[in-house]
C-alpha cells in the first residue's frame, strides 16, 4: 500500500478521509425520500436578529416554508437560541445549498 491511500495500481486501497479524491456518493444512496418533510435544527446567539437572518436563508431555498411553524427554545443560561425549520425538501441539493448557505452564516453558531 502506498502513503497516499492508494495500491500500486492508484486505486484506493482503503478508507481515504473525505475530500481525499474520493466520488461523493450518488444520490440513489440517500435514505430521504423526495419531497419529504425535513427538519433542520439551527443555533446561535439569543439576539434580536437570528430568528429572522435564519428565516430569510430557509426561506431563500424553500420558498413554501411557513415561518410559523418554526419552533425556538432558548438555552439554560439564555445565551444562545434553538429553533427548528421542517422545510419540504425537494433534492439533495436543496438540503446541501440550504445547510453550507446556513452554516457560512455568521450568526449561525452550529446547524444540525
Amino acid at each position: 500500500m502506498a502513503v497516499n491511500g492508494t495500491s500500486d495500481g492508484g486505486e484506493p486501497s482503503g478508507p481515504v478521509p473525505a475530500g481525499h479524491g474520493v466520488p461523493a456518493a450518488p444520490a440513489a444512496d440517500t435514505l430521504i425520500v423526495y419531497p419529504s418533510p425535513f427538519p433542520i435544527k439551527v443555533m446561535g446567539p439569543a439576539a434580536p436578529g437570528f430568528v429572522p437572518a435564519v428565516l430569510a436563508v430557509v426561506q431563500r431555498h424553500a420558498p413554501d416554508f411557513d415561518p410559523a411553524t418554526i419552533e425556538t427554545r432558548s438555552s439554560r443560561e439564555g445565551k444562545y437560541t434553538s429553533l427548528t425549520a421542517t422545510v419540504v425538501a425537494t433534492s439533495r441539493e436543496q438540503l446541501d445549498a440550504l445547510y453550507r448557505d446556513l452554516c457560512d452564516h455568521p450568526m449561525v453558531v452550529m446547524v444540525l
